[in-house]
């Protein structure tokens, strides 16, 4: 099955202003996603590396990429396709509580 990596963006102002019983049901959704096997966790602070040529590891502690919300965290599903990734991710935590979820299709063996 086709696996999908997730990346969700969000703040605390966007998750208090949810109502509570919508970021419940959020919260119980992403557990029973993690019960059919999905992982996930929450960003933590993230280190950049790069090796010129393959002769000096540099490495700067922060994020690449930039963004108006922070990262709060991944997952990695299996889906049957885009359409049932999007509708697994709708009801996560940073899709309801003013956030934003990036699907990416992993693409194997590239």
């Amino acid at each position: 099955m086709p696996k999908f990596v997730t990346i969700g963006y969000g703040d605390e102002a966007g998750y208090q202003r949810t109502p509570q019983n919508v970021r419940d049901a959020a919260h119980s959704h992403d557990e029973q996603l993690k019960q059919g096997g999905a992982i996930m966790g929450i960003a933590g602070l993230p280190v950049q590396v790069r090796n010129p040529e393959g002769e000096i590891v540099q490495t700067t502690t922060g994020p690449y990429l930039s963004s108006s919300l922070p990262v709060a965290g991944f997952a990695l599903i299996e889906a049957a396709n885009l359409g049932e990734a999007i509708q697994l991710a709708q009801h996560s935590p940073c899709a309801v509580a003013h956030g934003v979820i990036e699907i990416w299709p992993l693409v194997e063996g590239g």
